[in-house]
């Protein structure tokens, strides 16, 4: 199959064409090789959902905190707070810490 016979092919005289070629050619450079491709825009709009997820998950952090800043007004509350989160007492009190061991043991730990 010489040249000749090639050029007669449809195909060939569609892919030959010189606006194909063009065409081919800026579609290839924006795709892949513009500063501006499609990969970068791929690229920057999975960093905007995970942004956005960050943001959902803050905002309802946020939410749950200022929910416990207002029972916190409280002076019940307040004390039941600092008691659970800093361990604090009042003067004529002893605190016991409860430690909880994983439910997984070994046979050496009963012996």
């Amino acid at each position: 199959m010489g040249f000749k016979k090639l050029r007669e092919k449809r195909w060939f005289k569609i892919v030959s064409n010189k606006y194909v070629l063009i065409i081919l050619v800026f579609g290839v450079w924006m795709l892949f090789l513009d500063s501006n491709s499609w990969l970068v825009h791929r690229e920057l709009d999975e960093e905007l959902d995970k942004l956005n997820n960050n943001k959902t998950y803050y905002e309802k952090e946020i939410n749950k905190d200022k929910t416990i800043i207002e029972g916190l007004n409280d002076a019940d509350e307040l004390e039941k707070f600092a008691r659970e989160e800093y361990f604090m007492k009042r003067e004529d009190e002893e605190i016991f810490i409860i430690e909880y061991q994983d439910g997984s043991k070994k046979e050496d730990d009963y012996e």
